[in-house]
């Protein structure tokens, strides 16, 4: 995910925070400044952050590792301030499974909640005010903490893990893509509930969480119909056969002269013993720091692997996500025979919408981005 720093890996999976996980550890930093707090209170609250750190980290371990005993991996999990994403690689592929997996996480917190409560008799702060709360003990915080990420993210809306609970139960009697977009439409009026409370109430968190879950329904509605709609789908279908290669010794400007002739916007380059590729950004750059006699060679960049052109268009596009590469060589028996780019598979969804082949009942999106 973007605007992420890696923290280090857990059972082998990636574990990142986004930069939106700042705005809670510096809002608890703050508060602890504004009232002139101990050092011992201090270190009580930075303490309290590592523990939000782990408890997010668990939840979302509780996905991953349920998923991987479905034969599903992890690409990475990022944390946010509502929670955590756990990436999965694929959907699991029974709606009893991604029910599961859904309920992992939740079921991580509540199990927390059980041994604070059952164990070591650790309450709830007595009361809800900010301030009672902010002041409550370390471990009556861990425990509220725990309630709220059980509670909140078993709330019937995407991304939270509830919406994919609803998504799982109406997959069992309706197509997947079809349930996904009710899924998605009923986490959009929670939306639109939480925007109207956080503009009544004067509450911009609110706000806050109303535009992450309208945003993320959608992407998942728009990933899901994707995926139905080049279910099968070679990547020979979407690849742009018409294209230019470069050599590596040849000048910018001529470049500059096949990008203003046609449609291609990268180009493979030649030469040199290695794969590379020549970017429309690397090559505007090229042209305003060093002028059109330079050779390519000097702005080139190392191309992503190459795919096969009958195989799956989906893990192809997924691949290009992934590497946030501009294009992929398409080859076929060692010879590269086409290019594959994220403009070209949008066309390729819009001309199978206007065919009626979208799969699974679903209308053909833009490319979106899969996140659980």
């Amino acid at each position: 995910m973007s605007w992420s720093w890696k923290l280090g890996r857990v059972a082998g999976i990636p574990i990142y925070v986004h930069w939106t996980f700042v705005i809670l550890v510096a809002w608890l930093m703050a508060a602890a400044a504004l009232e002139g707090q101990s050092l011992a209170r201090g270190l009580e609250q930075g303490a309290f952050v590592l523990a939000l750190f782990a408890c997010v980290v668990l939840h979302e371990l509780g996905h991953a590792l349920t998923a991987r005993r479905f034969g599903v991996p992890t690409s990475d999990i990022t944390l946010l301030p509502i929670g955590g994403v756990a990436r999965l690689q694929r959907i699991p592929d029974r709606p009893g499974q991604e029910l599961l997996v859904a309920l992992a996480g939740p079921a991580v917190n509540v199990v927390i909640v059980a041994v604070l409560w059952l164990a070591f008799g650790v309450r709830m702060p007595s009361s809800s005010n900010a301030d009672q709360v902010l002041h409550a003990g370390f471990w009556p915080k861990i425990l509220m903490v725990n309630v709220f990420l059980a509670g909140f993210n078993l709330l019937p809306a995407f991304p939270m893990d509830g919406g994919r609970v609803l998504r799982a139960l109406l997959a069992m009697k309706l197509p997947y893509a079809r349930a996904t977009r009710l899924a998605a439409s009923v986490g959009q009026m929670m939306a639109i509930a939480f925007g109207l409370f956080g503009l009544s109430q004067g509450a911009p968190m609110l706000l806050f969480i109303a535009l992450f879950v309208w945003i993320g329904a959608e992407a998942e509605a728009v990933q899901v119909a994707e995926r139905a709609a080049l279910k099968d789908v070679p990547v020979s279908e979407a690849m742009l056969t018409d294209f230019q290669t470069l050599r590596s010794d040849d000048t910018l400007g001529k470049a500059a002269e096949l990008l203003l002739a046609g449609a291609q916007q990268d180009f493979p380059v030649d030469g040199d013993g290695d794969e590379l590729v020549l970017t429309r950004a690397s090559l505007l750059a090229g042209l305003a720091s060093r002028g059109p006699e330079a050779p390519i060679r000097e702005f080139a960049q190392p191309a992503a692997p190459a795919v096969e052109a009958d195989g799956p268009l989906v893990a192809a596009l997924g691949q290009l996500r992934e590497r946030g590469a501009p294009c992929l060589r398409v080859t076929r028996d060692g010879r590269v025979v086409g290019l594959l780019t994220l403009e070209n598979v949008g066309e390729l969804l819009m001309v199978r919408e206007a065919l009626g082949r979208t799969g699974d009942g679903s209308v053909a999106p833009a490319v979106g981005e899969r996140v659980y």
